[in-house]
């Protein structure tokens, strides 16, 4: 499915925990604000179909059953033309890609601010290499720091995440590649 949070209450006219909802339940939710309803990824897609570049990032927490994630996101994206990246928090799914579908790009999503679960993950021994990731992206509130610097020396892609206003905008300049934006008028 197509949906960011997992608790249901912020975006949906839905209670309780995302996971514990089948398809067909998240499907008949409104998303809040709007006519529309999470839809599979298939159907994403479907609509999609290749006229922009996609940035999916695979949820995960401690104890998640990631790999079942990371299956279902590369059979839905097998036959998907379009030019797409996976990315995570979760050093797992970098890893399950570069062994399972190498062809994907993949990303590590990475923070040292914001605890979601995996608040440092990326700086754990051994994550960049379990994650073989293609590309960082890294929190905004967390740049500059010196490893990401010395990954773009190397010159690998590092993104930003969330840019949401021109002062973020303007203090990612030259310190990534490109960012990952949320709303209007930053442009």
């Amino acid at each position: 499915m197509v949906f960011h949070d997992w608790e249901l209450e912020r975006l949906t006219t839905g209670v309780g925990a995302t996971e514990n909802a089948s398809a067909a339940e998240l499907e008949q939710l409104s998303l809040l604000g709007t006519e529309h309803t999470p839809i599979p990824l298939s159907a994403f897609l479907k609509i999609v179909d290749g006229q922009v570049p996609l940035l999916i990032e695979i949820k995960s927490k401690p104890g998640y059953d990631v790999e079942r994630s990371c299956a279902l996101v590369s059979a839905a994206l097998e036959s998907y033309r379009g030019e797409h990246a996976v990315m995570s928090f979760d050093p797992r799914v970098g890893g399950w890609f570069a062994q399972n579908a190498p062809g994907t790009t993949r990303g590590l999503v990475c923070t040292d601010t914001l605890d979601l679960g995996f608040l440092g993950a990326w700086r754990e021994a051994g994550a960049l290499e379990a994650a073989q990731p293609d590309f960082l992206a890294m929190d905004i509130r967390d740049l500059p720091n010196s490893i990401c610097s010395l990954w773009r020396e190397t010159g690998k892609p590092l993104l930003s995440w969330t840019i949401r206003s021109r002062e973020l905008r303007e203090k990612a300049i030259g310190l990534i590649d490109a960012p990952i934006a949320e709303g209007e008028g930053i442009g």
